[in-house]
């Protein structure tokens, strides 16, 4: 990947965390890949912001930071869990 992977907007929902990239795709990743926010509360969830011109995410209240692209690769041990 070449960094030019940027965030728009962050949503959720029961299952999945969902990533708006800046050129209209949405990226959608099983919340369990992330317990960090899976034990987080709502208001923590909403409470994010991009960071390192939008290729990041950060969630300063529970301390938890996610590469974009890290969604994009496929981790064999996240994908059985």
């Amino acid at each position: 990947m070449n960094g030019s992977v940027r965030g728009k907007s962050v949503h959720f929902d029961d299952c999945h965390l969902h990533v708006e990239l800046q050129d209209g795709r949405i990226i959608s990743t099983p919340m369990s890949w992330y317990p960090e926010l899976q034990r987080s509360t709502l208001s923590q969830l909403k409470n994010s912001i991009f960071i390192c011109r939008g290729t990041g995410i950060e969630w300063p209240e529970i301390d938890y930071h996610l590469s974009i692209e890290s969604m994009l690769v496929i981790d064999v041990e996240k994908s059985v869990a």
